[in-house]
């Protein structure tokens, strides 16, 4: 009713602003009167049937709204009915759960023992080599003993006590089957593998190891020792008979770290400089060992041969330079000829001794170089930590194995080189007291002639 109210006081306000326009087009008042009269009935046509347009609207609307208010009514109604019906199936489940606890009595902690059991035959069938030989059993134990709420069925359980039947049967046996084997190069090839139990693999390149990750076999970065590897083919050759084999007790683990353990060349590396120069000094000091010993040994011989004919002296020993010395002063007095003796017994001794003082300083630099090297080793691990703390050690092992292997180096070198010091020394004294004895000798014969 507001607005056809509205309607007709905005016809009556357009009605007036158009007199104006009517004035100015109309001959006379006469004539304008009519007009506005025409129009009046017109608008009024117009306003009629807009009312009833309207009319006809609102009972549509009306009618829309009254569906829509049944309509929400309705709603509300289902969802009341929805509600009700969801409290009493809370409350029929809650009566099924105690119902089926009930029905389970103790076979509910006896399911809990069996889902431990799967998930402790999975982690050790997962990880056997025996699946190697039989891939996939894994799959239905892991399933079984994931948080399932279901309870495992007659089928189920069966298939559980196969699995940890089939595991320790074969863990009895020694097996022969044919697998691909992945090299270490990237390729692969089929071979026959003898499985020890749940112990070795055997392949053609020794010992296999089986990757869980990947299900694959594979042999191991680094093999053990020649004898054991031998061995260990001789028994995959072997098709009757009693054989020695190094088994792993540990089922693959102390061959799986033999992998990450250093070789003896790459602890020979570890001690970096030092350790270098520590070879270089005794690779010196044993050559010159080895060349003093030589000749000092000739010497000596010589000397025996010399002292079993002093009457020819040779030129070629130093006895018999010293004996040449003798013949040459025979006249001369006691004194004097104990003089000339001493000084060719001085001029022989520095190609005697020559090279042995060395030998005994190389002996006592190569624990020293290992000790420096030991510092450096530590000073470097002191830095590792300044910069990278703590938290992981492998960070500080290289400076560590610097430390322990240069002092381990330096030890080595020093103890081969003393005992071989004392050889050398010992031989060259051998030879300086043989000159000395046959000297005082000379010279005591020669003495007692005079006085005679």
């Amino acid at each position: 009713m507001k607005h056809l109210v509205k309607s007709a006081l905005l016809t009556a306000a357009v009605a007036v602003s158009a007199a104006p326009v009517y004035a100015q087009s109309s001959n006379t008042l006469d004539q304008l009167l009519e007009e506005v009269k025409k129009d009046r009935i017109s608008e009024t046509r117009i306003n009629e049937q807009r009312e009833r347009e309207f009319l006809s609207e609102r009972a549509d609307k009306q009618a829309l709204l009254r569906q829509a208010r049944a309509d929400l009514k309705a709603e509300e109604e289902r969802g009341e009915r929805l509600s009700e019906q969801y409290q009493q199936n809370e409350v029929r489940l809650a009566d099924k759960e105690q119902e089926l606890k009930n029905a389970t009595g103790t076979l509910g902690e006896m399911f809990g023992v069996v889902r431990q059991a799967a998930g402790e035959a999975y982690g050790r069938i997962s990880t056997s080599i025996v699946s190697a030989e039989y891939p996939g059993r894994g799959e239905f134990l892991e399933e079984m003993s994931s948080e399932s709420k279901g309870l495992p069925n007659i089928s189920e359980l069966e298939e559980l006590w196969i699995a940890l039947q089939t595991e320790m049967t074969e863990s009895g046996k020694i097996s022969r089957f044919n697998t691909e084997v992945v090299k270490l190069d990237g390729g692969s090839e089929t071979q026959e593998v003898v499985r020890v139990g749940t112990f070795n693999l055997i392949g053609n390149q020794g010992y296999l190891q089986f990757s869980t990750e990947n299900n694959q076999v594979q042999p191991l970065g680094r093999q053990p020792g020649d004898h054991m590897v031998s061995a260990a083919q001789d028994y995959k050759e072997s098709t009757s008979g009693v054989h020695p084999l190094y088994v792993d007790p540990s089922q693959g683990s102390i061959l799986g770290l033999l992998t990450a353990k250093a070789t003896l060349m790459e602890r020979y590396h570890a001690g970096g400089l030092p350790g270098y120069i520590i070879t270089g000094l005794f690779a010196l000091g044993v050559l010159i060992s080895l060349y003093k010993l030589v000749t000092l040994t000739a010497m000596g011989g010589k000397i025996r041969t010399q002292l079993n004919n002093t009457g020819n002296p040779s030129a070629s020993n130093p006895l018999g330079r010293i004996l040449k010395v003798y013949q040459e002063n025979k006249d001369a007095d006691a004194e004097n000829l104990e003089m000339k003796l001493d000084e060719a017994i001085l001029r022989e001794l520095p190609k005697i001794e020559s090279g042995v003082n060395i030998i005994k300083i190389l002996a006592a630099i190569a624990p020293l170089l290992g000790l420096l090297g030991t510092v450096i080793g530590m000073i470097a691990t002191f830095q590792t930590i300044t910069l990278f703390g703590t938290g992981d050690p492998r960070m500080m092992a290289g400076s560590i194995s610097m430390a322990l292997v240069t002092t381990a180096q330096g030890i080595i070198a020093a103890l081969p080189l003393i005992l071989l010091h004392s050889i050398v020394a010992g031989r060259a004294k051998s030879i300086t007291h043989v000159l000395d004895e046959q000297a005082a000798g000379i010279v005591a014969a020669h003495a007692e002639v005079e006085k005679a």
